[in-house]
């Protein structure tokens, strides 16, 4: 269980983030963790990502991309 977010997992949305061109300053990462977690696309055009509290941080980690993909509409990977 993670009860708030760290660099560590900033770092590691951000290198899925960053993969997708999408830029830091589009993003909202919430510190503290929320059951559950949340993927959202605010007024202002910016992602808000908030982590899965009960879930295991890594194996959440595996399905961001594909979450953000979907709710973005962006093409899926080559």
């Amino acid at each position: 269980m993670l009860k708030a977010v760290g660099l560590k997992e900033i770092e590691a949305i951000f290198s899925i983030t960053d993969a997708l061109g999408i830029s830091r300053e589009a993003l909202v990462i919430p510190l503290r963790t929320e059951v559950p977690g949340r993927l959202k696309l605010l007024g202002d055009g910016k992602l808000e990502i908030v982590v899965d509290r009960d879930a295991a941080f890594d194996q959440w980690l595996t399905h961001l991309e594909d979450r953000i993909r979907a709710l973005m509409d962006l093409p899926a990977p080559d």
